[in-house]
């Protein structure tokens, strides 16, 4: 089975112990390819994983494929902030892909002041005519420090789902993991 490679590659030290990688990566396919080095590893994924030994398995100089689960992102037409959290405005008819407790990034072309990494959506509000907004808002806990009106998007935004990965190794070992694109067919 081919892989096409998305995003960067990225790697940390696995013991024994259980650890979490640093890296909060935004989720752009619903594959991740995880390679154990050294030693066999317990995988866990999500929002702020820990891993132990009932998460999937990667033998020592194996890799898997494991499935993220559908990408969640959509196109962001709003920002406002109210004291410690945003307010997410998408596009009319589009909904959310989101729900309570998901991890989210926000990547804007031009205005790279409104982006944020990896912060949790705390509530989503899809009922119609809100204060005149007829699209789905959400409220993300992330905290710019200002307060802003509401802010129209003048370059392209979008809220991307963003995980992190833990491991649980069976000796020391080292992980690399990095999203891909299967393109089927015999592995």
């Amino acid at each position: 089975m081919g892989h096409k490679p998305v995003g960067l590659n990225s790697s940390f030290p696995i013991t024994s112990a259980n650890f979490r990688g640093y890296e909060k990566t935004p989720q752009q396919t619903d594959s991740l390819r995880v390679v154990a080095v050294t030693a066999g590893a317990h995988i866990a994924i999500g929002t702020f994983p820990t891993a132990s030994a009932r998460n999937y398995y990667v033998h020592a100089g194996e890799s898997e494929v494991i499935s993220l689960g559908s990408v969640q992102s959509n196109k962001v037409v709003g920002v406002s902030t109210t004291g410690t959290n945003t307010i997410i405005d998408f596009a009319e008819g589009t909904g959310s892909p989101f729900n309570v407790g998901d991890a989210a990034t926000l990547s804007v072309t031009g205005q790279s002041y409104l982006n944020f990494t990896h912060k949790i959506v705390t509530s989503v509000n899809d009922t119609a005519g809100v204060g005149g907004f007829f699209s789905t808002r959400i409220t993300i806990d992330h905290d710019y420090g200002v307060g802003y009106a509401h802010t129209n998007v003048i370059g392209d935004a979008t809220l991307r789902g963003s995980f992190m990965v833990a491991a649980m190794g069976d000796g020391n070992g080292k992980i690399h993991y990095q999203q891909v694109q299967s393109s089927g067919g015999a592995s």
